[in-house]
């Protein structure tokens, strides 16, 4: 039977359901982060247990598996509509035959992260900033990932020695104050390799900040544990980024996780990718975004999709995400509207990307157009010089 989501169901993501052959599972197991682990759905065999799939999409699925990894949790694929190819979580996490695809546009490292990094593993692209990418794993590999790249490298973490390296060239370079911790998931390590990590960086006095990047409270939020809260309480300040991209992915469950970070001192972002099929919608990212407030996670960024090889499908027109920022605004608090940006290929960096709201300029002031599209005027300052010098007359009478 087809499940249909109901109004209050998208307002605030609804308790996960359990699609066969999990049912009958004891909730204690299924709330654990171990049984989640050992049930990962890994190949199609296993996700043919979930989903109805043709033949062709059968063949189609086994040639993408055999070049990106498959891998979901059984909390998020409970989250899918099992007879619904366009269901909007699902698409995030089961191969599509368009993965294979190449339009002569892509890039498998478009953001040049490998050229900006001096160390591997590490990118060091703005002056005060580095990324450490620590391990090629993730419990769900999302199928619109930027790093796809390193999946066919296997699944593995980066060694003592390699982390050694990475935080040598950061304790070399006074100038960094953030690290951003991230991969493949860095919540997946074994916790003592994430304290390894975390003790070595905390280590540097010149080191003001660590963030996390994470999908674990989004894809396995019982993986969020109390030994893994006293590792990240242990290094703060501590800041996570995660990546909710569809309302239905705010449960409960993911919003408890998400208050465990937070009491544990953990402040949370959100980074959403623009995603066709998924949220291109406003009312989708209205919906997400007031649902993510409500879960106390602040919207940070919009990101428009990356040209990565494999995930063009995925990919809609800049206009459609001004179009977003446009519904947005004015509709709902500034607190629920991110910064729409776009990180540009070639190593560029990330620039926001915002609607036009100046209209132009009259001799009374700036003219602005509101939320409603009405016009207003902003009388502007007048230049320093000219504020200046009508101080001056007004202090010093003319002699005149």
């Amino acid at each position: 039977m087809r499940h249909t989501v109901s109004q209050g169901e998208e307002k605030t993501g609804g308790a996960s359901r359990r699609l066969p052959p999990w049912q009958d599972v004891p909730l204690d197991d299924w709330n654990d982060p171990k049984w989640q682990r050992r049930n990962i759905i890994r190949d199609l065999a296993g996700l043919g247990k979930l989903i109805f799939l043709t033949n062709d999409e059968k063949a189609a699925l086994a040639s993408t598996v055999s070049e990106y990894h498959l891998s979901i949790t059984p909390y998020y694929a409970s989250l899918m509509d099992p007879q619904d190819p366009a269901d909007p979580i699902r698409r995030q996490a089961v191969p599509l035959a368009e993965e294979g695809l190449v339009h002569g546009h892509e890039q498998s490292d478009p953001l040049a992260e490998e050229n900006a990094s001096p160390v591997p593993g590490l990118t060091h692209r703005y002056p005060d900033r580095i990324l450490l990418v620590t391990t090629n794993f993730c419990y769900m590999y999302c199928r619109h990932c930027t790093r796809k790249r390193i999946w066919k490298q296997g699944e593995g973490a980066a060694d003592k020695a390699a982390i050694d390296r990475m935080v040598d060239y950061i304790g070399s370079h006074p100038e960094i104050r953030d690290a951003l911790v991230s991969g493949g998931d860095p919540l997946t390590l074994p916790l003592e390799r994430l304290e390894y990590i975390l003790s070595r960086l905390r280590a540097i006095d010149h080191l003001e900040i660590i963030r996390i990047g994470s999908r674990v409270p989004v894809v396995m939020p019982m993986g969020i544990t109390d030994d893994m809260l006293a590792v990240l309480e242990k290094h703060q300040p501590v800041w996570l980024n995660t990546q909710f991209n569809h309302p239905r992915e705010v449960t409960p469950e993911a919003a408890a996780a998400v208050d465990r970070l937070l009491r544990a001192g953990i402040p949370v972002n959100n980074q959403t990718v623009l995603l066709k099929g998924v949220n291109e919608q406003p009312e989708t990212m209205l919906t997400l975004n007031q649902a993510l407030l409500r879960a106390k996670i602040r919207p940070y960024y919009l990101f428009q999709c990356d040209p990565v090889v494999g995930t063009e499908h995925f990919r809609t027109p800049v206009e459609t995400g001004l179009e977003i920022m446009k519904a947005l605004r004015g509709h709902t608090s500034g607190l629920a509207i991110p910064s729409y940006v776009i990180d540009l290929p070639g190593g560029g960096g990330k620039v926001p990307i915002t609607p036009n709201y100046i209209v132009g300029r009259t001799v009374e002031g700036l003219v602005l157009r509101n939320f409603e599209g009405k016009t207003f005027v902003y009388p502007e300052a007048p230049p320093e010089s000219q504020t200046f010098s009508r101080r001056l007359r007004e202090l010093v009478p003319s002699t005149a």
